[in-house]
């Protein structure tokens, strides 16, 4: 962490002066994304240690369910419009000021993009807003910006950078990574650092980048906060013998995360007299494809979508749960996830989790810690539940282990401390 020294100082005020950290700023491609905690709560962990995070959505989030921890910062954040006249005089100041490096950032987004219609598009809709965001960085102090996924909010931080100086690092995840990785050399070339999820993209970053750039690409992984999932205290009603196995899938509904699967593989379980239900959490455009699939099978009556919620309630749907499943796949077009958080919110809460052999999944649920069948493999996954079915002690110590596991290496506030010692943070004095 770059902590600019202070000169000795010797009148009253300085002495008396507290030393804080001026502003880093967050950009990520929509807020107040309820499925994405790992963006909220990392957000709260800097501020919890003392660094002023300023936060700049390239997109406002249309929901109706938010987190109740994201309200203030929402209230804060610095949403923007795709045009407006403060946008206009922004980038004619830029442009008659230094004409030679907008035009040079400009064309080098065209260039690097040329061969992704999505992320030209992007690179043209965003450039306006995004020179905006230059000028209300600076005018509020920010010392730093980290960027939530390689995609556009990583483009928009090389932007900056260009445009101002202020050092950049971004975060790769899942699909923004594994997608399309158009620009991605110039994105990792110009940021101060470069953090990958898993030692599994870190591993692709290189790959596509080159060796040159090992120095800079680090592992962080994101991480939950093991005060808020922690163990349940009491049996569940399957432990008891006096009610079904409750498989929980937490996320968007949607092709990526591979419930059409899980559905499969719970119809074959009921048919097999396996005492199972299954519970889906989240909102997103397979909801009517997936309950259609439930009645055709005829395991509707065994099937419960509860739609968004928000964590508190996720806590307590996993608190009721006996297994979490999280089958992701990978998609025709290269979709993917990097390792998904509600795995790591499963194992804090003590519970046994299935994953996915696929990406980084592994490296959170590999050694003892969970189960990963093979993505799309109906069978695998039913094999998976059954052992699980038929082994309390297995689920025990899955429990045990997960928990472990997550305190150990996927902790929010170790880690968020982690990554903040990358950040190039400025200190200012305040009397």
């Amino acid at each position: 962490m770059a902590i600019a020294e202070e000169s000795p100082q010797t009148d009253t005020a300085c002495e008396n002066a507290q030393v804080t950290h001026a502003p880093v700023a967050y950009i990520m491609s929509r807020f107040p994304k309820l499925t994405e905690t790992f963006v909220l709560y990392e957000i709260l962990a800097a501020q919890r240690v003392g660094v002023p995070v300023e936060v700049y959505p390239l997109r406002r989030e249309k929901c109706t369910t938010m987190h109740k921890e994201a309200e203030p910062i929402v209230a804060k954040a610095h949403f923007s419009p795709w045009l407006s006249v403060a946008i206009v005089l922004a980038n004619l100041q830029f442009l008659l000021q230094m004409p030679g490096t907008y035009l040079a950032t400009w064309f080098t987004l065209v260039r690097a993009n040329l061969g992704s219609v999505r992320y030209l598009a992007g690179a043209v809709l965003y450039f306006p807003k995004s020179v905006w965001m230059s000028k209300d960085m600076q005018r509020r102090g920010v010392t730093h910006i980290h960027a939530h996924f390689c995609s556009h909010p990583a483009a928009t931080a090389y932007i900056i950078h260009r445009l101002t100086g202020i050092p950049y690092s971004f975060t790769a995840h899942g699909t923004d990574l594994h997608c399309d990785r158009h620009m991605l050399l110039e994105k990792v070339a110009d940021a101060s650092s470069v953090i990958g999820i898993s030692d599994y993209n870190r591993n692709l970053i290189l790959e596509e980048c080159g060796q040159q750039f090992a120095s800079k690409v680090h592992v962080i992984h994101c991480g939950v906060d093991t005060a808020k999932f922690t163990p349940r205290t009491s049996s569940t009603s399957f432990d008891e013998g006096t009610g079904p196995m409750v498989l929980l899938c937490i996320g968007t509904l949607h092709e990526v995360k591979g419930q059409t699967y899980l559905i499969q593989a719970c119809a074959k379980l009921r048919e097999q007299a396996f005492d199972v239900q299954c519970q889906f959490i989240g909102g997103g455009a397979d909801m009517e494809m997936l309950q259609t699939q439930c009645k055709d099978l005829g395991i509707e009556e065994h099937v419960i979508f509860w739609g968004p919620r928000t964590r508190d309630q996720i806590v307590d749907h996993l608190a009721a749960a006996d297994a979490l499943v999280t089958p992701s796949v990978l998609t025709k077009n290269g979709q993917r996830e990097g390792i998904p958080v509600v795995l790591m919110e499963g194992m804090a809460s003590g519970v046994p989790c299935i994953g996915s052999n696929l990406s980084g999944i592994p490296e959170l649920l590999g050694g003892q810690c969970g189960l990963l069948p093979n993505p799309r493999d109906v069978d695998s996954i039913v094999d998976s539940i059954k052992t699980l079915y038929q082994d309390a002690g297995l689920r025990r110590q899955f429990a045990e282990n997960g928990r472990a596991r997550v305190e150990q290496e996927f902790n929010l506030i170790t880690n968020a401390e982690k990554l903040i010692s990358e950040f190039h943070l400025s200190s200012i004095a305040t009397s």
